[in-house]
């Protein structure tokens, strides 16, 4: 019998970062320098996949530090950390890594400054992700106040609105964010932002490269971890901008086939700590069911890179 037809738009960028490929070599590193077991402070990065690659070279992941049974190497997740990890860690004399994400690192610089200029400031983020437990726990109690929507914005009561900064997540929709600051901007008109947008470049790529496949597309297929905020980002950014279905999958084996019903155009991407074998698995599960014709899309080259922690490249 033969197989439907069916047209594949991948879209670029898609998949790993550079704070994520930094993240993940710095873990890789750590267990070649100083041997097995490395630990890690929560998921190195918000992938099974990737997690489990590193388990299985002698990673281990814990949750806090107190789990660590004695003096063995820690490694930060790229979310970034309070600063009581680091003290706790110091207290305790373990050798440790931190592989925050350059872009989360910038965000904490700039919530320290606008501290020190005395200002309070409004978070822009997701409620118990680890980016925004990290940033906020870079400051004193009651420094920051966290702003989750537009009604939030319209709702926040500040001290002093003269005295004011905001700050975002890395990893937020471009166009809710747009809107939320925008309140903010309307409500306190001498609020200081950031000289620079705090949501990161690959976020940025990533939702731009799904909104240049999304009116092509009668489904979309995001790669991606329940718990990564910039895969269920691309979900959003999907459907708003004309995709009629969109659907966030760990790997090829939770596509429900069902969705796939009187389709003819499907696009794939992937978040941004996804690793590209997971999205090749999945275009090959596609290929097995139909005749496809896969067309990359591509809305910019990415080119950037960070430097490993002096202690793994000295």
């Amino acid at each position: 019998m033969a197989k439907s037809q069916l047209t594949v738009f991948l879209a670029a960028p898609r998949g790993f970062c550079a704070g994520v490929d930094r993240a993940i070599q710095i873990v890789e590193r750590a267990l070649e320098r100083y041997g097995a077991p490395v630990y890690v402070r929560h998921e190195i990065v918000h992938n099974r996949h990737v997690v489990e690659a590193l388990e299985k070279k002698g990673a281990v992941f814990v949750e806090e530090l107190d789990e660590i049974p004695g003096q063995f190497p820690v490694v930060f997740s790229a979310h970034g950390v309070p600063k009581a990890i680091p003290a706790e860690a110091e207290r305790r004399e373990l050798m440790y890594l931190d592989a925050t994400c350059p872009l989360v690192s910038k965000v904490h610089r700039e919530a320290e400054g606008h501290f020190e200029a005395g200002q309070h400031i409004i978070l822009i983020g997701h409620a118990g992700h680890p980016e925004v437990i990290g940033t906020i726990g870079q400051l004193p109690d009651g420094a920051v106040s966290l702003v989750e929507t537009a009604e939030d914005a319209e709702k926040i009561a500040v001290e002093d609105p003269t005295r004011l900064a905001y700050i975002t997540q890395t990893t937020l929709s471009i166009d809710d964010t747009i809107g939320i600051i925008a309140v903010l901007k309307r409500r306190f008109p001498m609020i200081h932002g950031p000289r620079k947008e705090d949501i990161c470049y690959a976020t940025t790529n990533r939702q731009q490269a799904v909104k240049a496949i999304a009116e092509k597309c009668d489904l979309m297929l995001v790669i991606g971890a329940p718990n990564s905020s910039n895969s269920r980002r691309l979900v959003e950014v999907a459907m708003s901008a004309g995709c009629p279905s969109a659907y966030l999958v760990q790997k090829a084996a939770e596509i429900d086939w069902a969705w796939f019903r009187n389709i003819r155009t499907v696009g794939i991407t992937a978040g941004a700590s996804a690793p590209e074998i997971l999205v090749q698995e999945v275009v090959g599960a596609v290929r097995d069911r139909f005749d496809i014709v896969t067309d990359e899309i591509s809305v910019t080259t990415e080119t950037t890179h960070f430097k490993l922690p002096r202690a793994l490249t000295a």
